[in-house]
């Protein structure tokens, strides 16, 4: 189960880098090289979301799904670990009793 999710894992990864170099950035038009923006809204013009937005959205909720998934399985295969399990406990003398 560990290798399929990883597998999955690799390949939403290289699809999201692939979605989001594809996608055109908010002042890609001819008045953001000017440095204008198109409206005047706060964080410039916005439109609907298209198909690569969409897609954007959707690998990176998979990409999350399959990290946390990937640290659970991980995590229960390799079992509970402690920093004190491979040392030694130090002898202790008896307690004397007090007069």
């Amino acid at each position: 189960m560990i290798i399929f999710l990883t597998i999955i894992h690799v390949i939403v990864c290289l699809f999201l880098i692939g979605v989001i170099l594809l996608q055109q950035g908010k002042s890609a038009d001819l008045a953001g090289a000017f440095g204008g923006q198109g409206s005047q809204t706060a964080f410039g013009p916005r439109g609907a979301a298209n198909l690569l937005t969409k897609l954007t959205t959707w690998s990176a909720i998979i990409f999350m799904l399959t990290s946390i998934g990937l640290f659970v399985l991980i995590a229960r295969h390799n079992g509970p670990r402690s920093v004190l399990e491979g040392t030694k406990a130090a002898p202790t003398a008896p307690a004397k009793p007090g007069k």
